[in-house]
């Protein structure tokens, strides 16, 4: 069969990379692709924006595609799957409307409120004198998030009263985020550790994937602005076999189940961003799609084939399947340009990437191109992914950070913490023992 891999990032590669596993698949077209792409075995870039749907739905008639698979939150939240399905064409992702549940923060927290899913107090802002008063029923910090999409970039912890009104001026003009910062969402600051919940969905049957936890923050000790994600790892300790039962009982299941009652029944990835707070699991955001950069680490310890588990959803035979999973820890660092997550230099050549090899590492490619010449670029903020397996959280970093070492570009930077809290949750609980 010919797969559809829509998207140009670390999680497309990473997806379009497992699906050319599978014995089924003979050939995946990755739209646009980056330079990672365009090297795996069976997979080929076409350059069609991942935004252009006219464009994406000729080029799947034209390549005969069997099966399309999305990646990125955009084409979802724009109709690409209802667009799709109405030409005959199997894809998997959510519909337009259900994709409001990332599209709309103000959406997603009025269904929240609807269903009696956990998450923080909050209230929809349109002006600054409304966000200053409600800044006294909440206190500090204060999380502003855009209401749109803004590429995982649009929330704001603000520490004082200043940093709240300036970035409540700076969105609500569209200076900051454009049209998707001119309703905003504001609402307390959870305390907790935090993890990420991503499910297979086909209306209200659920199959969890592998537990994981990012790191939002762009500095060591999780200081500096948000970004998309600085790295990942899976499993995430944190998630216990109880506290995943409880999240699936009271996020997943009813989020799930509100969104059948409501006409949108969501078939596709469903992200759940979970706060651990002391008063149990709440929900910081949803996502419908699978999170980069948890999708590279979950992919590499993803041991079925991943083109049965989507085929077994859309046929709604997801009950039966039963993923299987590397036992060992996979962790990945994200290396990104100067300057990420604000304004960056593009066309930086990368080296060293001929020195990641072996079964138990791989370089996930996210903002990279090639040049005229052949040399591989730097073509984004986040530039690529190295994600290593180990025996344990310890053991993935330091072969991750072995690997990195090679790697280097001009104005390259990367967390050097990945992990870190769980490597210390486990030294502390072997020295109490």
């Amino acid at each position: 069969m010919k797969v559809l891999v829509i998207g140009n990032g670390g999680r497309e590669h990473a997806l379009a990379w497992k699906i050319a596993q599978s014995p089924r698949v003979n050939e995946v077209i990755i739209a646009p692709g980056n330079a990672g792409t365009a090297a795996e075995a069976k997979c080929t870039n076409a350059d069609v924006s991942a935004e252009d749907i006219d464009g994406l739905l000729a080029l799947a008639q034209e390549c005969g595609v069997d099966l399309t698979v999305v990646g990125p939150e955009a084409p979802l939240a724009a109709g690409l799957v209802d667009r799709f399905q109405a030409n005959g064409l199997r894809c998997f992702g959510p519909s337009q409307q259900a994709a409001q549940l990332e599209a709309s923060k103000a959406f997603s927290k009025r269904f929240m409120q609807r269903h009696g899913i956990p998450t923080a107090q909050y209230q929809t802002i349109t002006t600054v004198d409304d966000g200053m008063a409600f800044l006294d029923a909440i206190g500090l910090p204060a999380v502003i998030k855009a209401d749109g999409l803004a590429a995982g970039k649009g929330v704001v912890i603000a520490e004082t009263d200043d940093q709240v009104r300036a970035t409540l001026e700076d969105m609500l003009t569209g200076q900051a985020f454009g049209e998707a910062g001119r309703q905003v969402v504001m609402e307390e600051c959870l305390e907790g550790e935090e993890a990420s919940f991503i499910v297979m969905a086909a209306g209200r049957d659920v199959v969890p994937m592998a537990t994981s936890q990012d790191h939002k923050r762009r500095d060591n000790q999780d200081a500096g602005p948000n970004t998309g994600g600085m790295g990942a790892y899976s499993p995430a300790p944190v998630i216990t076999q109880a506290l995943q039962a409880q999240i699936m009982d009271t996020v997943i299941r009813p989020t799930v189940a509100g969104l059948e009652a409501e006409g949108m029944a969501f078939t596709g990835f469903l992200y759940a961003g979970i706060m651990l707070t002391a008063d149990g699991p709440k929900v910081l955001e949803f996502n419908v799609r699978f999170g980069d950069p948890e999708t590279q680490p979950i992919m590499m310890r993803l041991q079925s084939d991943l083109v049965d588990l989507i085929e077994a959803a859309l046929n709604g035979e997801l009950t039966d399947q039963h993923p299987q999973w590397d036992q060992r820890t996979a962790l990945g660092v994200v290396v990104a340009s100067k300057g990420y997550p604000g304004p960056h230099d593009k066309g930086q050549p990368i080296t060293g990437l001929e020195t990641i090899a072996g079964d138990a590492v791989k370089a996930f490619h996210a903002g990279t191109g090639v040049d005229a010449n052949g040399q591989i670029i730097t073509q984004g903020g986040r530039v690529l992914s190295v994600v290593a397996l180990g025996e344990d959280v310890k053991t993935a970093q330091a072969l991750a950070h072995d690997q990195l070492k090679h790697i280097a570009f001009d104005g390259a930077f990367y967390r050097t913490d990945i992990g870190q809290r769980a490597i210390d949750a486990t030294d502390a609980s072997r020295h109490a023992q």
